[in-house]
């Protein structure tokens, strides 16, 4: 035999000896979203925070802390905007929580994440709250391109019972399942259960969206008891469920390195909003306002992104990014294009992840909506009328009465990040260009969704249920 043919036989002896009891990495990257709910951006530990997170901590030192990370004012924008890469002003979920009686959900002509995913050959799955719409079976998670699905399609159910308003909320492959335990620790226990039991053939997308922080304040003995000298007695609450889903992640983050997915597997992690009453409950640092405004307490929240060997632990990511950027990076990633049928806003993050200083985006799209809205380019901020809360039930005359008085505000970010100085009567022309800018998209913005609440309206006996056992 030749040298040389001899060398590459004692090559190929040797890889195939290596990949003996460890799986094979495939060669596209795995993908896992940590999506927390509701909570604040100053309740981790990165950020000073008084709960202890030491996993979210962890996370966060091993790759980049995204410093200036933007998302929805509430929950069921953020998730669509996450899930399509599109601003949700475009398809009328800039406003909308999906509420229980609610006949919206994400419109089924968006394309997915899952779906693009799926269609590279990714097995994709779905662990926690969906809230995306549950009164059609074209809005389950099933139809809208996961393989898997476990969890709650609503918002607020009971942590224990799974119950939203007397019907049952836990589901398994958009199936009720009587799982019986506190939901963060199910959530976790599946996500972990996928990741070891995985196509080891196909890359993994895992979206992993929390019930927890969010209401009701509902919290395990064992993980409140740290806090138990902490007043009110909601924010000791409050704080073991932070514990809980710290924990989780934990569990999460280890199955992926024990399964040897870590080297070639970029997780994300988040909060979806910032946090509700802040002081009382939850802490969203020094900035102003809280959940359902587009103030910085209410968009601008803790997020970081972890690869080893690709991200530097360690770094600091401060160009501003929103949450639309993660389809576009986890697309291109996949080896997929970004060209498609209804154009995405969000770029790629990966070049700023890796370290380079040039901007993402040359403005941030806050929220575009008929009273309240924001726009975020350089430094500057301008924002609409931004003490109207960002959460629509249908038509209120008496809210829309209330503010019908647009004010408009200018703020310097790089000076006044605690948005104390409105400085538009000093800049007037950065007030001019950003508010034609809001109202050329105001044009093309979409009638935003939400419906009250019908009168005489019943809970199904099972959520998301077209079987018949449910109704």
């Amino acid at each position: 035999m030749m040298n040389t043919q001899k060398v590459l036989l004692a090559a190929a002896l040797v890889c195939g000896l290596c990949g003996i009891g460890r799986a094979q990495t495939p060669a596209k990257p795995n993908v896992v979203i940590l999506l927390v709910d509701d909570m604040g951006s100053g309740d981790v530990g990165w950020r000073g925070g008084a709960i202890k997170t030491p996993n979210m901590d962890k996370l966060a030192a091993a790759g980049a802390k995204l410093d200036s990370f933007y998302v929805m004012p509430v929950c069921s924008p953020t998730r669509s905007a996450l899930l399509t890469g599109r601003y949700p002003f475009r398809f009328g979920l800039q406003m909308a929580v999906v509420r229980p009686w609610a006949t919206y959900g994400l419109p089924t002509d968006e394309t997915t994440l899952a779906q693009r995913l799926h269609d590279l050959n990714y097995e994709t799955a779905v662990v926690g709250k969906w809230h995306l719409g549950h009164s059609k079976p074209e809005f389950l998670p099933l139809a809208r391109g996961f393989e898997h699905q476990y969890g709650m399609y609503n918002g607020a159910a009971d942590y224990n019972t799974h119950e939203r308003d007397g019907g049952f909320d836990w589901h398994r492959d958009d199936k009720a399942s009587y799982d019986k335990g506190y939901s963060t620790n199910l959530i976790g226990d599946e996500a972990v259960r996928l990741i070891n039991s995985r196509d080891q053939k196909r890359p993994l997308f895992l979206y992993v969206p929390f019930q927890g922080v969010h209401s009701p304040y509902q919290s395990p003995d064992q993980y409140k008891a740290p806090y138990a000298d902490v007043k009110p007695k909601i924010k000791a609450t409050y704080s073991g469920m932070v514990a809980a889903v710290d924990e989780q992640i934990g569990r999460i983050v280890g199955a992926i390195h024990d399964g040897g997915m870590d080297r070639n597997t970029l997780i994300l992690f988040s909060s979806d909003n910032g946090g509700p009453e802040p002081g009382r409950i939850t802490s969203n640092g020094d900035f102003r306002g809280s959940k359902g405004f587009v103030y910085e307490g209410g968009v601008h929240t803790c997020a970081c992104a972890t690869w080893p060997g690709v991200i530097q632990p360690g770094s600091v990511v401060n160009q501003p990014a929103h949450i639309v950027d993660w389809y576009a990076t986890i697309v291109k990633l996949a080896g997929g294009s970004l060209d498609q049928k209804k154009p995405i806003d969000g770029r790629d993050l990966m070049p700023a992840l890796k370290g380079g200083t040039d901007p993402v985006h040359d403005e941030i799209i806050i929220n575009i909506a008929p009273h309240t809205g924001a726009i975020r380019r350089g430094d500057w901020k301008l924002v609409i009328n931004g003490a109207h809360p960002n959460v629509e039930d249908g038509a209120d005359p008496a809210r829309d009465e209330k503010y019908k008085n647009i004010e408009i505000e200018l703020f310097n970010l790089a000076t006044d990040h605690q948005e104390k100085n409105n400085v538009a009567a000093d800049h007037a022309d950065i007030v001019k260009q950003l508010k034609a800018r809001y109202d050329e998209l105001l044009k093309i913005e979409a009638p935003p969704f939400g419906e009250q609440k019908p009168d005489g309206f019943n809970s199904p006996k099972i959520w998301g249920d077209f079987s018949g056992e449910g109704h």
